[in-house]
């Protein structure tokens, strides 16, 4: 459940408003217990009225390589119907202890249809039925979709059904207030609207998850624009980590793709 709830977060990472038009590329460094253990680059092409465009990559940094060596780049195409976001193709490409993963997601008529997969079977995991594949979205729309909720409504408010190739989940967003964020070495400080997200795997399980990866796995995002004329982005995200604990994100840099 965190691996699918990590990607989402990572492209959640950058929610741009109207009226920017060139993609922007903003990375993040990951902290745990005080030491950065994750690098996230997140590029954004959501300005277009047909058409957006989404690419993340996590690279796993210092002490993480320890536990779990790898590195991950997703990106979605899709096209805007009215105001629902519909992804057209998800491919999604990493390395896991040494391992490729691969997977390509097609939508024809907007149903998820699975064209690639490496590993084509994990033994330790229980298959996603394709009866389970309907109504479900990549791990990278919900959050086209969120930052086209803000841009409309100023709220976090959002729900989707995320089918990756091998997990089923369900995410919701809501907001939850503003506050006001102390400052942190060299992250962004100031106010800044809170968004909850909630996370709950619902098919896909490894056989040997602990019980408390089949309960909602709940993360914040704190958005505000940090420089003037700046899109709304989060410049803080908390989120659970299996292995070393709580995870924080912070705004290191942000610039043109």
């Amino acid at each position: 459940m965190r691996r699918l709830l990590l990607p989402l977060l990572a492209a959640a990472l950058f929610l741009p408003l109207p009226g920017r038009a060139e993609p922007l590329r903003a990375v993040y460094g990951v902290q745990a217990a005080g030491m950065q253990v994750m690098r996230v680059e997140v590029m954004f092409d959501l300005d277009s009225p047909r058409h957006y465009r989404i690419e993340s990559a996590v690279h796993l940094t210092g002490l993480a390589r320890w536990f779990s060596a790898g590195r991950q780049v997703n990106r979605v195409e899709g096209l805007w119907r009215e105001h629902r976001a519909q992804p057209v193709r998800f491919v999604g490409d990493g390395v896991w202890r040494g391992k490729p993963r691969q997977v390509v997601l097609e939508y024809p008529d907007g149903q998820a249809t699975l064209r690639h997969l490496v590993p084509a079977e994990d033994p330790e995991r229980e298959p996603v039925p394709p009866a389970l594949w309907r109504g479900t979205v990549d791990a990278l729309t919900p959050v086209a979709q969120m930052a086209r909720n803000l841009a409309r409504t100023g709220r976090c408010e959002a729900e989707a059904t995320v089918f990756d190739g091998r997990r089923r989940a369900e995410f919701t967003a809501r907001t939850l207030g503003r506050d006001r964020l102390a400052p942190w070495r060299e992250a962004w400080s100031g106010e800044a609207v809170r968004c909850g997200f909630t996370g709950r795997q619902t098919a896909g399980f490894r056989h040997d998850d602990e019980r408390d990866l089949r309960e909602p796995q709940e993360a914040i995002a704190w958005m505000a624009s940090p420089r003037p004329g700046a899109p709304v982005l989060p410049v803080r995200v908390e989120m659970p980590g299996r292995w070393l604990g709580p995870l924080t994100a912070y705004l290191l840099e942000l610039g043109p793709a």
